[in-house]
Protein backbone atom coordinates (compact mmCIF):
# COMPACT_ATOMS: atom_id res chain seq x y z
CA UNK A 1 0.00 0.00 0.00
CA UNK A 2 3.05 2.40 0.26
CA UNK A 3 3.00 2.88 -3.35
CA UNK A 4 -0.89 3.45 -3.68
CA UNK A 5 -1.09 7.48 -4.24
CA UNK A 6 -5.10 7.47 -2.88
CA UNK A 7 -3.80 5.02 0.39
CA UNK A 8 -1.83 7.70 0.66
CA UNK A 9 -3.35 10.65 0.43
CA UNK A 10 -6.53 10.02 2.83
CA UNK A 11 -3.90 8.19 5.48
CA UNK A 12 -1.98 11.85 5.05
CA UNK A 13 -4.92 13.61 5.59
CA UNK A 14 -6.18 11.81 8.19
CA UNK A 15 -3.12 12.38 10.16
CA UNK A 16 -3.04 16.36 9.14
CA UNK A 17 -7.06 16.52 10.38
CA UNK A 18 -6.04 14.38 13.66
CA UNK A 19 -3.24 17.03 14.43
CA UNK A 20 -5.12 20.13 13.49
CA UNK A 21 -8.25 18.98 15.32
CA UNK A 22 -6.23 18.85 18.63
CA UNK A 23 -4.24 22.30 17.95
CA UNK A 24 -8.00 23.58 17.46
CA UNK A 25 -10.11 21.93 20.37
CA UNK A 26 -8.64 25.03 22.71
CA UNK A 27 -10.99 27.09 20.38
CA UNK A 28 -14.14 24.83 19.95
CA UNK A 29 -13.43 24.28 16.42
CA UNK A 30 -13.04 21.07 14.30
CA UNK A 31 -11.25 21.18 10.44
CA UNK A 32 -13.95 21.53 9.09
CA UNK A 33 -15.69 24.50 10.98
CA UNK A 34 -12.57 26.11 10.70
CA UNK A 35 -12.32 25.78 6.98
CA UNK A 36 -16.71 27.26 6.69
CA UNK A 37 -15.26 29.93 8.80
CA UNK A 38 -12.27 30.81 7.24
CA UNK A 39 -14.22 30.28 3.51
CA UNK A 40 -16.40 32.98 4.86
CA UNK A 41 -13.84 35.03 5.93
CA UNK A 42 -11.67 35.21 3.59
CA UNK A 43 -14.59 36.22 0.94
CA UNK A 44 -17.11 38.34 3.48
CA UNK A 45 -19.77 35.58 2.59
CA UNK A 46 -20.76 32.81 0.86
CA UNK A 47 -24.02 30.48 0.00
CA UNK A 48 -24.09 27.73 1.25
CA UNK A 49 -23.87 25.75 -1.75
CA UNK A 50 -20.47 27.94 -2.79
CA UNK A 51 -19.06 26.76 0.65
CA UNK A 52 -20.24 22.84 0.21
CA UNK A 53 -18.47 23.46 -3.84
CA UNK A 54 -15.37 24.40 -2.45
CA UNK A 55 -14.84 22.06 0.36
CA UNK A 56 -15.63 19.05 -1.87
CA UNK A 57 -18.59 18.69 0.19
CA UNK A 58 -22.53 17.67 0.49
CA UNK A 59 -24.54 20.66 1.64
CA UNK A 60 -26.13 18.50 3.82
CA UNK A 61 -23.02 18.52 6.16
CA UNK A 62 -22.36 22.14 4.96
CA UNK A 63 -25.56 22.97 6.63
CA UNK A 64 -24.93 21.49 10.31
CA UNK A 65 -21.53 23.34 10.35
CA UNK A 66 -23.05 26.69 9.49
CA UNK A 67 -25.82 25.64 12.58
CA UNK A 68 -23.07 25.11 14.71
CA UNK A 69 -21.30 28.55 14.36
CA UNK A 70 -24.15 30.34 13.93
CA UNK A 71 -25.41 29.17 17.33
CA UNK A 72 -21.67 29.76 18.94
CA UNK A 73 -22.44 33.65 16.89
CA UNK A 74 -19.46 33.08 14.84
CA UNK A 75 -21.23 33.54 11.92
CA UNK A 76 -24.87 34.88 10.83
CA UNK A 77 -27.54 34.12 7.50
CA UNK A 78 -27.96 37.00 5.83
CA UNK A 79 -30.49 38.15 2.91
CA UNK A 80 -28.35 37.26 -0.28
CA UNK A 81 -27.84 40.69 -2.24
CA UNK A 82 -28.27 39.00 -5.75
CA UNK A 83 -31.08 36.29 -5.43
CA UNK A 84 -33.89 36.85 -2.70
CA UNK A 85 -34.34 32.90 -2.00
CA UNK A 86 -30.58 32.45 -0.76
CA UNK A 87 -29.32 33.53 2.35
CA UNK A 88 -25.81 34.49 2.67
CA UNK A 89 -23.31 33.06 5.11
CA UNK A 90 -21.28 35.55 7.00
CA UNK A 91 -18.80 35.78 9.31
CA UNK A 92 -19.35 38.22 12.31
CA UNK A 93 -16.93 40.30 14.36
CA UNK A 94 -16.36 37.73 16.91
CA UNK A 95 -15.88 34.91 13.94
CA UNK A 96 -13.23 37.14 12.36
CA UNK A 97 -11.37 37.15 15.45
CA UNK A 98 -11.87 33.79 16.30
CA UNK A 99 -10.56 32.58 12.68
CA UNK A 100 -7.15 34.87 13.46
CA UNK A 101 -6.77 33.11 16.48
CA UNK A 102 -7.49 29.94 15.01
CA UNK A 103 -5.64 30.16 12.24
CA UNK A 104 -2.53 30.87 14.45
CA UNK A 105 -3.07 27.25 16.20
CA UNK A 106 -3.77 25.56 12.15
CA UNK A 107 -0.30 27.10 11.58
CA UNK A 108 1.34 25.19 14.33
CA UNK A 109 -0.12 22.14 13.84
CA UNK A 110 1.04 22.40 10.18
CA UNK A 111 4.39 22.82 11.03
CA UNK A 112 4.71 20.21 13.53
CA UNK A 113 2.91 17.71 10.66
CA UNK A 114 5.58 18.65 8.06
CA UNK A 115 8.68 19.19 10.58
CA UNK A 116 10.59 16.50 8.65
CA UNK A 117 10.49 18.56 4.90
CA UNK A 118 12.66 21.03 4.10
CA UNK A 119 11.13 25.06 3.49
CA UNK A 120 11.61 23.82 -0.40
CA UNK A 121 9.73 20.21 -0.07
CA UNK A 122 6.87 22.03 2.23
CA UNK A 123 6.42 24.88 -1.08
CA UNK A 124 6.76 22.18 -3.42
CA UNK A 125 4.28 19.94 -1.48
CA UNK A 126 1.66 22.64 -1.25
CA UNK A 127 2.45 23.52 -4.76
CA UNK A 128 1.42 20.00 -6.24
CA UNK A 129 -1.55 19.50 -4.03
CA UNK A 130 -3.01 22.91 -5.26
CA UNK A 131 -2.77 21.66 -8.56
CA UNK A 132 -4.52 18.61 -7.83
CA UNK A 133 -6.89 19.70 -5.81
CA UNK A 134 -8.30 22.86 -8.12
CA UNK A 135 -6.33 22.60 -11.55
CA UNK A 136 -8.96 20.18 -12.94
CA UNK A 137 -11.91 20.89 -11.13
CA UNK A 138 -11.89 24.08 -13.13
CA UNK A 139 -11.50 26.20 -10.40
CA UNK A 140 -7.27 26.99 -10.17
CA UNK A 141 -5.49 27.88 -7.53
CA UNK A 142 -6.97 28.92 -4.28
CA UNK A 143 -5.96 32.98 -3.83
CA UNK A 144 -7.35 32.56 0.36
CA UNK A 145 -3.63 31.68 1.61
CA UNK A 146 -4.07 27.92 2.07
CA UNK A 147 -4.79 28.12 5.41
CA UNK A 148 -8.36 26.45 5.33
Amino acid sequence: MTGDVGFLLARTSGLMVRITNAHLADHGLRVRHFSVLSYVCDRDGASQRQIAAYLGLDPSPVVALVDALEARGLIERLPHPGDRRARLVAPTPQGREMRDQARKDVTKARQRFLKHLSPEERDLLLDMLQRLAFTDAGEGTPSDGGDS
